[in-house]
């Protein structure tokens, strides 16, 4: 008789990667559609082009490394542009999309050494660029369908996302009007700029973004649908509940508190769970397995973390969403909270 000895450790996890990424990518679908059926076909373009930019810049930065392109099959450059084109606004121009996942995969990534290494979430780190250096661009969405005056075609979104105008000489900043003429922010952007400009938070729930709903027309579906995606998730074993239970349980905890006790220049719980980019914060962003804390209680603590920093931000900060800004500034933590939360090691103090 022949024993095969192997050295530890003797439990084996055979899930890949690959498959990893490729189901968490698979997840994100349900909310593309619902996002593109509300803000028109310009959301399918920018995830396009976000992919294709990601797959194209990691390819040419291995190629400069002499290192082999087999890495581009563990679709975690895949990942990364479609969570940047998703967060893109549908008719921002080409060629921005394409700079802010270059960006991400480039510097925030393959400079660090792939994936494994990177010590903050490259997908956000292209959004934060993005946002710092074309904030106009950056926080000018269209109206949902149902509020827009003029709903762009698949040709108007293409011309206008390539040439700057629609194929009848309309510009951007005329496709991005509303209802009256007015500009349609987004439901967080229009509660932050609204409380300065001096209105009431009763006022501010009668602007037609929110439609007589809890969190906005067409985000709190979009918000719904990562949900499901982060259920579907949680479900196959690809992430842990840890994170994306202690965020939104943090940000409704303080949401609530300061709904209650300064219920004129917060907004309410609802808001700040459906609305703007918490879902997939939630359930896609935090999660990665990279950038996030590893130990259990490290888990909780980020999560924690990530969720106050959300809510101080959307709360008292100067930009409307937070989710990129807290991931980033939670990233820089992740060293120091696992190093306080290691297991202790069996037979040792």
């Amino acid at each position: 008789m022949v024993f095969r000895i192997a050295s530890s450790p003797y439990t084996h996890n055979q899930r890949q990667t690959s498959r990893i990424m490729l189901l968490v990518t698979l997840a994100a679908v349900p909310a593309i559609i619902v996002q593109t059926l509300w803000f028109g076909p310009g959301s399918l373009v920018q995830v396009i082009l976000g992919c294709l930019a990601a797959l194209a810049g990691e390819s040419a930065i291995l190629k400069l490394r002499n290192k082999s392109m087999s890495v581009l099959g563990d679709n975690s450059a895949l990942l990364t542009g479609l969570l940047l084109g998703v967060s893109i606004p549908p008719l921002a121009p080409w060629w921005m999309v394409i700079v802010g996942t270059l960006f991400a995969v480039i510097f925030a990534k393959q400079l660090y050494g792939g994936l494994g290494h990177n010590p903050f979430n490259p997908a956000m780190t292209g959004y934060v660029v993005l946002l710092i250096a074309f904030p106009v661009s950056m926080t000018s969405w269209l109206p949902p369908e149902s509020l827009a005056a003029t709903v762009p075609g698949v040709s108007d979104v293409l011309h206008t996302i390539f040439t700057g105008h629609t194929l009848a000489g309309d510009t951007v900043t005329q496709l991005k009007m509303g209802i009256d003429g007015i500009s349609q922010a987004t439901p967080l952007d229009t509660f932050k700029t609204g409380l300065r400009a001096g209105h009431s938070v009763a006022e501010l729930k009668q602007a037609p973004v929110y439609g007589g709903i809890l969190a906005g027309i067409g985000w709190q579906w979009v918000n719904v649908a990562w949900l499901a995606g982060g259920l579907f998730l949680l479900m196959k074993g690809t992430i842990r509940w840890h994170i994306p239970v202690s965020f939104l349980l943090t940000l409704l905890v303080c949401s609530t508190l300061g709904w209650w006790l300064l219920p004129e220049t917060c907004a309410s719980p609802a808001i700040h769970l459906f609305s703007g980019a918490t879902m997939m914060g939630a359930f896609f962003i935090f999660t990665d397995p990279v950038t996030a804390s590893t130990t259990p209680k490290g888990r909780l603590i980020f999560g924690a973390l990530a969720g106050l920093l959300v809510w101080l931000i959307r709360s008292f900060g100067g930009y409307p969403d937070a989710v990129a800004f807290a991931t980033l500034l939670a990233n820089i933590t992740v060293p120091l909270i696992d190093y306080f939360t290691r297991p202790q090691t069996y037979g040792h103090r």
